[in-house]
């Protein structure tokens, strides 16, 4: 495997919507930015976004209010970071919720 320079060891994400540096254990990929003009969503791809969209806001009320993010950290003992530990638990009561209305 050839080593990349170092300035594009360090770099990695979107450069002015131009060019993508993604940074992978093989090496550096450069890659031009994705062009997502008509690109449609589809009915469900709306909703997962919707979703998770609702999630995030769940998750940063709680990782914002210092009690509510002291009472969650308390209730859920798994070691993850109290944000992606909600938005997890955000996720799996939206899909059991799903189940019980037979969706």
């Amino acid at each position: 495997m050839k080593k990349s320079p170092y300035p594009l060891c360090i770099i990695s994400g979107s450069t002015g919507k131009k060019i993508v540096v993604k940074q992978y254990s093989k090496g550096t990929v450069i890659t031009k930015y994705p062009d997502m003009e008509g690109i449609t969503a589809s009915e469900s791809q709306y909703a997962c976004r919707n979703l998770f969209k609702e999630a995030v806001a769940f998750a940063l009320e709680i990782n914002n209010d210092t009690e509510k993010k002291k009472a969650f950290r308390e209730k859920n003992k798994s070691g993850k970071r109290v944000y992606h530990a909600a938005i997890k638990e955000y996720m799996l009561k939206a899909k059991e919720a799903k189940e019980i209305k037979g969706g």
